[in-house]
């Protein structure tokens, strides 16, 4: 198999357009066109992952965290990621991460992370600005139908629980064909008048060239008119962090008795709220700080994120219960995750975990 077509498969679950604008998700090292003998998933692609896959025969390992994040000016010894990048390349061993791309689908590792927990209705927190695009096009009156299906088979037309949504309006377009066009209606050299629908549909950013491809094919005119717009609608299947409901209140240390169960960790560090009931939670793998003071202000009983410093304890309401799981804790499951998918997409394909990794993080 190519790995092109596993870099698609990714892709098409998890579009590199998901990801945040300081990520590095995607093939990192590698030729797309090289034969892949086997996959190794991970959280961090580290020297020990590394020296696992080439073992155990695997020449592509597919990470959640980067290898390479920040930019890099020099590859020599003093870089911490240099042996690691030099193995990979000495023995052909292509690297891929699948991170904020994934982490920002609706469905991604805190989706799971809540279902672990028990949590019911989940939404997404800080759902995304400025990814929805709307089209407008403009066609003969019989042609609506058709060019209307390929739009919605094509991706456009969802609008939260409706699809093939559509706004159409008729009015009069005007055009003269020069002496090189093709028209499909009225003549060359003469101002032709055509009854006309306008179609506008919404589409995500990630479909917008299937989209476009779609319009074409089913369209008739020779040169198709149509017109894009950036939203700035929020976008609810994809964002940051989810939250949900437990199926009845618990009170706070029963809570946090079962988050230590569900997700098998043996030290939380929490905010004291004494006894109170929680009942709706919130849920951000790894680093989530970011979204405490939103998760904050929706009234929220319990926030679980990781990498959590002094200072955010303190930022925080006294009834608010905010939890640090830890970010090795709350994104290993991440590889089970790839896993599963890999071999619904591949069901004959060697894909393997690897068992060396370990958190970074000791406790004494």
């Amino acid at each position: 198999m190519k790995l092109n077509e596993i870099m698609s498969a990714l892709e098409t679950w998890a579009p590199l357009s998901f990801q945040e604008e300081w990520d590095n998700s995607g093939l990192i090292i590698g030729d797309p066109h090289q034969d892949v003998s086997g996959i190794m998933v991970s959280l961090d692609t580290t020297l020990e992952v590394l020296e696992e896959a080439h073992e155990k025969q695997c020449n592509l390992v597919i990470s959640h965290h980067p290898l390479i994040f920040n930019g890099i000016t020099n590859l020599t010894p003093r870089l911490p990621e240099y042996a690691a990048i030099r193995f990979a390349i000495r023995n052909e061993i292509s690297v891929m991460a699948v991170h904020t791309n994934l982490d920002n689908r609706a469905d991604s590792l805190n989706h799971l992370l809540g279902d672990k927990l028990g949590l019911e209705g989940m939404e997404i927190v800080q759902p995304r600005k400025g990814y929805l695009k709307k089209l407008a096009t403009f066609c003969p009156l019989d042609h609506a139908d058709r060019i209307r299906d390929s739009l919605f088979s094509a991706g456009a037309g969802h609008i939260g629980n409706y699809d093939n949504c559509s706004f159409n309006a008729t009015g009069q377009g005007t055009f003269r064909a020069s002496e090189k066009a093709r028209p499909f209606v009225g003549e060359k050299n003469s101002t032709h008048y055509e009854n006309e629908i306008r179609i506008e549909v919404i589409f995500p950013q990630h479909v917008e060239q299937r989209v476009i491809e779609a319009l074409r094919e089913s369209h008739p005119y020779e040169e198709v008119a149509y017109d894009i717009y950036p939203l700035d609608n929020l976008f609810p299947h994809i964002g940051s962090g989810v939250f949900g409901s437990l199926p009845e209140p618990v009170m706070s240390g029963n809570f946090l008795e079962a988050v230590k169960e569900s997700y098998d960790i043996k030290l939380l560090r929490h905010t004291n709220v004494g006894d109170k009931l929680i009942k709706t939670v919130a849920i951000c793998s790894g680093s989530g700080s970011f979204l405490i003071q939103h998760v904050n202000h929706k009234g929220i009983d319990a926030y679980l994120t990781g990498d959590l410093k002094y200072h955010d304890f303190q930022g925080v309401s006294t009834d608010f219960l905010l939890v640090d799981i830890g970010h090795f804790e709350s994104e290993h499951f991440v590889k089970e995750m790839l896993k599963e998918l890999l071999i619904e997409k591949f069901p004959n394909f060697a894909v393997l975990i690897s068992e060396r990794e370990s958190n970074p993080i000791k406790y004494f």
